[in-house]
């Protein structure tokens, strides 16, 4: 049943909009992934890296659009472009906690500065009316999240990466992120991954990668308030459960949505995910 995605299930193939930002393919397939094949699902994703913008252009479907363009709050910002281009950032390396964390201070180090203009993710007519937002943009999403504008208020679900440690100057914190969305009708749902690092001065192996106790970032992922459905209508409320299942296995919540829209509707949505998720053999035993 895990595998088997929600428009099976249901005999329905919804429609969906998501908006990448950060689309770089940089740590493998992005979490909508299932999506993008059982879903008539369309995706807007920015990636200002020139090679990264390139490498998703060669790569992509007839319903993907990439646009080579950083957000932010509209204004023009200095680029940090590192070692790793996984920690290139508009903000700062905070040295004093890279240290902490093996690998880090290379990969963190600095070398080269480029001004970048950013766009205001509210102000991108490509991005209207999204149903999944995802973020990844090393310490600028609650940035852009600020200047989101009516996207706050389409989006069904933002899976963004949030931090617990400052790895660079003045960078927000998951609890500020947390804060934000939750002023804006949204609650944490669930951390989709965790990652942990070995803080100095221990070193019990060679693996840079390697994890114990702290907790260094996460995705987290939001869904709308649960005392605010209501206001979402049932295009969004079906496109919500099919994002909690495929990407998420979150089938309770998943379960809660469509009953939800069953109740406004008079379908029977409900009752076949039911069925669906008990298989064949507990419904044959009924």
């Amino acid at each position: 049943m895990t595998n088997t995605p929600l428009s099976d299930c249901l005999g329905i193939r919804p429609r969906l909009k998501i908006v990448d930002i950060g689309a770089s393919a940089i740590d493998g397939a992005p979490p909508y992934a299932a999506l993008l094949e059982s879903t008539d699902a369309e995706v807007i994703g920015f990636e200002p890296d020139p090679q990264a913008w390139q490498e998703l252009q060669e790569a992509k479907r007839p319903n993907e659009h990439y646009l080579p363009f950083a957000l932010g709050d509209g204004r023009t910002h200095e680029l940090k472009i590192c070692a790793a281009p996984g920690m290139t950032s508009l903000l700062e390396p905070n040295l004093p906690i890279l240290q902490l964390l093996p690998g880090f201070p290379e990969w963190g180090r600095v070398i080269r500065r480029v001004p970048v203009e950013t766009r205001r993710l509210g102000e991108m007519p490509e991005t209207q009316d999204v149903d999944y937002l995802k973020l990844d943009v090393q310490g600028a999403e609650l940035l852009i999240l600020r200047h989101a504008g009516e996207r706050l208020r389409e989006a069904c679900v933002i899976h963004v990466e949030v931090e617990f440690l400052r790895l660079y100057h003045e960078q927000p914190l998951f609890s500020d992120v947390d804060m934000f969305l939750r002023r804006h009708g949204f609650t944490l749902h669930k951390f989709a991954h965790t990652v942990s690092r070995m803080i100095a001065p221990l070193h019990l192996s060679s693996n840079p990668y390697q994890g114990l106790s702290q907790l260094v970032w996460a995705d987290a992922v939001f869904i709308r308030d649960f005392e605010r459905l209501d206001a979402m209508d049932d295009r969004k409320l079906l496109a919500t459960a099919s994002i909690l299942h495929d990407c998420y296995g979150s089938y309770d919540v998943c379960m809660h949505y469509l009953a939800r829209l069953d109740a406004r509707s008079g379908s029977g949505l409900a009752e076949a995910y039911l069925a669906a998720l008990k298989g064949p053999a507990t419904a044959t035993a009924a």
